[in-house]
């Protein structure tokens, strides 16, 4: 007769060999491609950013756990992938002082001051951003002409969503599309954006569900509203922060709901708040103050969209009953 053991412990009960750090690790794969191009575009600074925001992060981090008495988490990598992804949000001209304050406001305030990774209700990131928008608005948007490093002229331009907005002369879309044109030093290649896209898909890392949405409501409310101009649906989809948003940071799994309709319901509230900032406000882009305000809004919509376990309908009933 076999000795058979029960074995009794506490949930999970299904193991994954998925880590944190792999998890990281692909995201840093899938945002490389972007800072190439980058750096190809603006010039060496963009490696100078880059390094000031993640070394920041760092060791914002390990003096803030220091601090705080709690374990290192450096190993995890999610430190590194805040710092680039805040990079990526930045212009090639930022002071570099700003680029390190805006760091520290990303670790500390927005992600250890909450208990450190997963506990955090803002994607630390464009906390960051917002906070150096509203502190250093001249700064965060001064805009440096593409390809200027290499022997042009170094001058300013408008964004391409603010020349669209004054009727003012644009970028071909080809140039929107491998990203000739002026903006953040991720933003600006619709492409390698996309290829990050396609590349986190494969591997399981996101789920397409709120990426998706977030661009199909954009493109649907814009259409309407450029009375079906496909060239203005076209600029909006590829102008600004929308694809960097909506792929690297509106994806976060501590900011976004768990369940596929929370997913849904996150993604197209993410569209319409982007779409009414552009619209109607003052800026002409809304991509970081619509996922800031929608990661708000999450608990809420996980406790309307989250799947009730099996029987509990049932056994309400029977106790009201």
């Amino acid at each position: 007769m076999n000795d058979k053991k029960l074995t009794v412990s506490a949930s999970p009960h299904v193991r994954s060999g998925v880590t944190t750090t792999g998890i990281m690790l692909d995201v840093l794969i899938a945002l490389l491609p972007s800072l190439i191009v980058s750096t190809i575009l603006f010039g060496f600074r963009v490696l100078a950013v880059c390094a000031v925001t993640i070394c920041s992060c760092v060791l914002s981090e390990y003096v803030a756990r220091k601090i705080m008495k709690r374990p290192n988490t450096l190993g995890d990598l999610s430190a590194i992938v805040t710092g680039l992804i805040l990079a990526f949000n930045l212009p090639v001209s930022i002071p570099l002082w700003m680029a390190a304050f805006g760091a520290v406001v990303a670790i500390v305030v927005a992600k250890q001051l909450f208990g450190g990774i997963g506990q955090n209700f803002i994607n630390p990131a464009i906390a960051g951003r917002i906070v150096m928008m509203v502190s250093f608005p001249a700064a965060m948007s001064n805009w440096t002409q593409p390809l200027a490093w290499r022997g042009m002229e170094a001058s300013t331009t408008a964004s391409p969503l603010m020349a669209l907005r004054n009727s003012e002369a644009l970028p071909s879309l080809t140039d929107m599309l491998l990203g000739i044109r002026s903006g953040s030093l991720g933003e600006v290649c619709a492409l390698t954006l996309l290829l990050g896209f396609l590349y986190l898909t494969l591997r399981r890392v996101i789920v397409p569900v709120v990426p998706l949405c977030f661009v199909g409501t954009v493109a649907v409310i814009m259409l309407i509203a450029g009375g079906g101009d496909m060239n203005f649906l076209a600029y909006q989809l590829l102008g600004g922060g929308l694809l960097l948003g909506a792929i690297f940071m509106a994806t976060d799994y501590a900011t976004s709901p768990i369940s596929i309709k929370g997913k849904l319901v996150f993604g197209v509230g993410c569209g319409l708040l982007t779409c009414l900032i552009r619209l109607y406000g003052s800026m002409p882009e809304g991509v970081s103050f619509a996922i800031i305000i929608m990661n708000i809004l999450v608990p809420h919509i996980e406790n309307l969209t989250m799947p009730k376990p099996f029987g509990t309908e049932k056994e309400q009933k029977e106790a009201e009953t």
